[in-house]
This record gives C-alpha cells, structure tokens and sequence, in this order.
C-alpha cells in the first residue's frame, strides 16, 4: 500500500522520468565540473599517478605572471560584446523580413540557417581560406575592384585579425538567432499590430510598442546564449588563427586548452576554465535574474 502510494505520486513518477537523465547528465557534466574546480588546486601534467596538492597558486600565477592570460580576458571580453550586438541585431533584422509575405522565404530562412549546421572548424578553414592574402577571394575581389589599398592580411594582421575572425562568427551564427526570434515573432498577437496600424502608428512605432515588448523572452534566450556561445569560442579561433598572430587573437577557451594539451599543464588549464566558468556566471546570472523581475513587474 505504501510503495502504491509512493508510485502514484507525481513527483515520484517525474523522478523515475527524468532519473536516467538526470544520471547521464550528472556522469558526463556536473562531475567532470567538480573534477576541474579540484584540478584547478593541484599540479598534473596529465600522465604522473601522482597529483600535487599546490592550493591557490595556480590561479596566483595565471592572475600575476601570465600576460597571455589577460590578453586572452581581454579578447574574450571583446568577443561577447561584440557577439551580443551584431548576430542578435542582424538575426532579428532577418527575421522581421523574413516573417513577412514574401515569395520564397521558406528557402531563404533554410539558406540563412544554413551555416550554424555546418561544424565550426570546417567554417574556419572556409574564411581561412577567402582570408589568404595570395590567393582568397577578399583580396581577388578588392584587386579586380581596382581596390588595392584595401587588401590587407587579414588574419596576419594584429590590428584587425580577431575582427576578421569575427565577421566568419557572425556568419556562422545570425541564422541561430534568426530562427528563435522567428519563432518568437509568431507569439505577437496580429490583432494588436492591426489595431496599432489602424490608430496611425508607424512601422516603427508598432515594433516598438508591440512587437519588441512581445519579444521579450526571445531576446532574454537570445543574449543568454549568444553571451555563453561566445565566451566559450574555441573552433573558429583554433581553426583560423590558433590564437596569433602573435597571441593577438587568443581566447580564454583556447588558452585554457594549449595549457593542458600542449603544456601539459591541467592544474593551470583547468584554473583558467574555473575563472572562464565564473566570468560566465558572473554575466548571465545577474542578467537572468534582471530580466525575470522586468517581466515579473511586467505582468
């Protein structure tokens, strides 16, 4: 009768549901975490039985003696800024269009999605290729432009080679944030864009007051993900550039990974991982939490 009672409750039935993922999650996710944060306080190369117990000096040495360290902090930063502006702005400009009556927009979303289901390192090694100062397409099409002042290494260059790397990015990902908001666009209530544009408002106007405010949720999703998308770029950057021209393009991701892989230093790659995790959370917590209380008081 008991273990009748205990079946039939709905927190036992979910927990028999969701148990086995919960289980793979905790195996391959949430150990491998605590893992590294242990990691992070001992020195390793990756192969002595042993591991040495060396407390905080990782993270002392990394924050102190690594200049790398803080050129990569500095290109991550650089990167989320930057991806939580351009792929989010130009995907939602997309997504309007594309949300309207026209001939053969089925098609062009399938295009414009097109890139996001193509494996970051292949893209890398397509616009590394149309980046070649010889012979990409860039400089061909600037020289039979009569264009030659503006050819330039591209990704040879420390003055522009982490934004030349980061024009493939939005490449790769517009479609990503066009889709969702595509689907987000579908939760706006027609009736009051037509009663909008029936009092006098403009295109403008009605996406103001209707649409964005409707898109709410969609942007909040969007930004989370775009931030952490970014923060952990490690294909395209490894792909193009390997973190050169001279270090000029490394990343936190990247740098935490030559530690262990080719320093053999985990103890110091997975500090490096452990600073990544919290600059993470440190971004997308508060604004979690903003945006949940905004549409709290909006309701």
């Amino acid at each position: 009768m008991f273990n009748s009672k205990i079946m039939q409750s709905s927190r036992a039935q979910a927990l028999m549901l969701i148990g086995p993922a919960l289980a793979v999650y905790a195996t391959f996710a949430i150990w491998p975490m605590i893992e590294v944060v242990f990691l992070s306080f001992q020195h390793w190369n990756g192969l002595d039985p042993h591991r040495e117990w060396v407390g905080l000096e990782n993270y002392r040495y990394i924050l102190t003696n690594d200049a790398v360290f803080w050129v990569a902090l500095r290109n991550t930063i650089t990167w989320t800024i930057l991806a939580v502006i351009f792929p989010p702005t130009i995907g939602l400009l997309l997504a309007l269009g594309l949300n309207q009556q026209l001939f053969g927009r089925v098609p062009m979303r399938a295009v414009y999605y097109l890139p996001v289901i193509i494996a970051p390192i292949a893209v890398a090694t397509i616009w590394r290729w149309m980046y070649d100062p010889f012979f990409g397409l860039f400089n061909q099409v600037l020289t039979s432009l009569g264009l030659q002042s503006l050819i330039s290494d591209w990704l040879g260059d420390r003055e522009i080679a982490l934004y030349s790397m980061f024009v493939a990015y939005t490449w790769q990902y517009v479609g990503f944030s066009m889709v969702l908001f595509l689907a987000g666009l579908q939760s706006v209530d027609r009736s009051l864009v037509e009663a909008a544009r029936i009092d006098g408002a403009s295109r403008w106007q009605v996406f103001r007051h209707v649409t964005l405010p409707a898109l709410r949720v969609t942007l909040a999703i969007v930004l989370v993900l775009s931030t952490i998308s970014s923060l952990k770029a490690f294909d395209i950057v490894y792909g193009m550039t390997g973190g050169g021209p001279a270090q000029s393009t490394q990343m936190l991701a990247l740098w935490a990974f030559m530690q262990s892989m080719q320093i053999f230093d985990f103890g110091r790659g997975s500090a490096i991982s452990v600073i990544l995790l919290l600059v993470t959370l440190t971004i997308v917590v508060p604004y979690l939490r903003w945006s949940q209380r905004d549409e709290g008081a909006g309701e």
